[in-house]
């Protein structure tokens, strides 16, 4: 999966080293010589993954993990540091950092441990965090009756020890509600652990979860401590706990039972006090009817059940995520929409939102990119929410497509309709393309598999160039 990466080391041929490796992966590579000319280029565009040095002039690793989990925290960082300073490494996980690897480093390593970060990131639902006073509540934007009844659930089990299974659609803010529980306990001062479970290979998920020793399988040149010691004394947040083999269920299960493990390859059991919350879009019940779940681990997670309602069933909460979304894009678009028109607003509301709130984030998000005036209208919004007919999207196989075109007038030939609708046919799927990649040109290119020049002149022809931007 390709990404858009940035690599912070003080060492020339270390950068070059990672730059070639990742770009024949596929990437994107930014590059910067130490943590202040990496937080200048975080400023100017989405990075899906950092790389970074621990030591580095000028701003060292940790601190600018600090700035990326302010600003980007859904950003994975991973470090790069020597065997001496693994325990400043260790340190910085409980911190945030999503992984360290050591020097020496073998290749398929590095590759291994950033593959299985952009996909963390790309599965990672977008935080929805309120900046207003009268938001303020667990920083979750909501005030619906479905809310006030969620925030008094957080208020009765946040300080209790007990696990908590938060079921919902995906795009709901199932993280966020676990941060909640985490920050309103006594554990806050704590580490606060995530981890994806859908990110990661099966063969790689005990060694997350417990850790391993050094030489337990090819590529384990060092000892390293999973997420449960990580988490030790604070909350460990699992999501996507459906993806969990079935193997390794019955040691999940023991781990939370007994309050202890071994690393993978290691004699030692290892004791910790972990509060676990757990998180799922799939219907775990069924999953155990079939087989695929064990029953005694369901029930061991399901002692506090948190249903998170879909965006649909509380649309009363659509203005103020809006009216959160353009402030929090104006300002990394460098736009300044002021508002939302009646009609568009109400054309928010009615929408069903299978995508829940990261839909409407990135619709909102487009909005803004196209909208010509200060305030969105219905026709910034995308044809299946403005009421335009929608064009067809091109299919997975690459197949022809075809859009529907309207009957043809007196004077409308067959081969003028069909120019038509093939220019509303490439306009909307350029305009999808730049929405999706924040008005990056190379970046949509890429995505429509076609040349940046062939773009840059399809955007002039249709009139879309203000919402061309660079790549860095």
């Amino acid at each position: 999966m390709p990404a858009k990466i940035l690599i912070a080391d003080d060492e020339l041929n270390i950068r070059k080293v990672l730059s070639a490796t990742l770009r024949r992966e596929g990437h994107e590579v930014l590059t910067a010589k130490d943590g202040e000319e990496a937080i200048a280029l975080l400023e100017t565009g989405q990075v899906q993954v950092v790389v970074t040095d621990l030591k580095m002039p000028k701003v060292d690793g940790l601190a600018l993990l600090r700035h990326v989990r302010e600003h980007n925290p859904s950003t994975p960082v991973i470090l790069i540091t020597a065997h001496g300073t693994v325990d400043t490494a260790v340190e910085a996980l409980k911190r945030g950092a999503f992984d360290y690897i050591t020097k020496p480093f073998e290749q398929a390593e590095l590759i291994r441990c950033i593959g299985k970060a952009v996909k963390t990131e790309s599965l990672a639902a977008r935080d929805v965090v309120a900046d207003g006073p009268e938001l303020e509540r667990y920083r979750i934007i909501g005030q619906s009756q479905r809310m006030q009844a969620l925030y008094e659930v957080i208020e009765k089990v946040a300080a209790t020890p007990a696990s908590v299974l938060i079921t919902g659609e995906s795009g709901t803010g199932k993280e966020l509600i676990a941060a909640a529980l985490h920050y309103k306990s006594g554990r806050r001062a704590k580490p606060f652990i995530k981890i994806n479970c859908a990110a990661i290979p099966r063969e790689l998920m005990e060694s997350e979860l417990f850790g391993h020793e050094r030489g337990a399988f090819t590529g384990a040149v060092s000892s390293k401590p999973g997420r449960f010691e990580l988490a030790d004394g604070g909350t460990l947040f699992l999501d996507e706990i459906g993806e969990i083999p079935v193997e390794m269920q019955v040691k999940l299960l023991r781990a939370l039972q007994e309050n202890e493990f071994e690393r993978v390859g290691g004699v030692q059991t290892i004791r910790v006090d972990v509060r676990l919350v757990v998180a799922t879009n799939r219907d775990l019940a069924r999953l155990v009817e079939e087989g695929r779940f064990r029953e005694d681990l369901f029930y061991r997670l399901n002692v506090v059940p948190i249903r998170l309602p879909p965006l649909r069933e509380r649309r009363e909460d659509i203005p103020l995520l809006v009216q959160h979304f353009l402030s929090k894009h104006n300002t990394r678009l460098g736009r300044k929409v002021q508002g939302i028109q009646p009609a568009a607003l109400s054309a928010l509301v009615e929408h069903r939102w299978p995508g829940n709130i990261r839909e409407l984030e990135n619709v909102v998000e487009r909005a803004i990119l196209f909208c010509g005036g200060t305030e969105i209208g219905p026709g910034d919004l995308p044809p299946e929410l403005s009421g335009e007919r929608p064009a067809q999207a091109a299919p997975a196989s690459g197949g022809a497509v075809f859009a529907a075109a309207a009957p043809p007038g007196d004077d409308s030939s067959m081969k003028d309709i069909v120019k038509q609708a093939t220019a509303e046919l490439e306009r909307d799927l350029i305009l999808r393309a730049l929405a999706e990649t924040q008005g990056n040109v190379t970046q949509a290119a890429r995505k429509l598999k076609i040349s940046r020049k062939s773009l840059q002149n399809k955007m002039k022809e249709f009139g879309l160039r203000d919402a061309e931007r660079e790549a860095e």
